[in-house]
């Protein structure tokens, strides 16, 4: 699945949104690695991150030639701002309609509309990939992701009270969000 698309940030600085291929690896892990170290709202913490750079390449190339997966980065000045994606949850006939949709941006670059243009982005491409529908978990205090996925049609269908367990030993409640796209 392709994906290619302008924007101007609210800034007024251009950004590219497009598919994250085998030759951003360096630059994906680079952003990816900074990311997740800015926030303890993400699943993994920067050292639980894959680095080897071939195995990067060659999952970022299998999402652009898939037809039901993608990975969209947001790229301005040479650099990974913001990733999202999706990916089928489960290849079995019962839940082939589902997609897990996943999303970060790194915190310099936050309220800029770039978490909204890839969340955008995201629901485009499961519809056309087919999807019935889009799944995601978010930590209940991120306030800031859950109107952004609300804004865009998303809604609860639950809580897992103890979904994460940070490493101060604290539990963050995940709240979980769907989004109809056959509605």
């Amino acid at each position: 699945m392709l994906y290619h698309q302008t924007m101007s940030l609210k800034n007024g600085a251009l950004c590219v949104l497009r598919n994250a291929e085998g030759t951003d690896a360096e630059s994906f892990l680079d952003y990816f690695l900074k990311a997740h170290g800015e926030t303890d709202f993400l699943t993994t913490y920067p050292e639980e991150a894959n680095r080897d750079l071939v195995k990067i390449a060659a999952l970022l190339d299998s999402k652009t030639q898939s037809a039901r997966s993608i990975e969209i980065i947001a790229a301005a000045d040479g650099k990974v701002l913001g990733s999202a994606g999706i990916h089928l949850i489960n290849d079995r006939e019962k839940t082939r309609h589902r997609a897990e949709f996943g999303i970060s941006v790194r915190k310099e670059y936050w309220r800029l509309g770039i978490g909204s243009a890839l969340t955008a982005a995201c629901i485009a491409c499961a519809k056309e990939a087919g999807y019935l529908q889009m799944e995601l978990e978010v930590v209940a205090e991120n306030q800031a992701a859950v109107s952004l996925y609300l804004k865009h049609g998303f809604v609860e269908y639950g809580r897992n009270p103890r979904g994460f367990r940070n490493r101060e030993g604290k539990w963050q409640e995940l709240v979980l969000m769907r989004l109809e796209l056959d509605g």
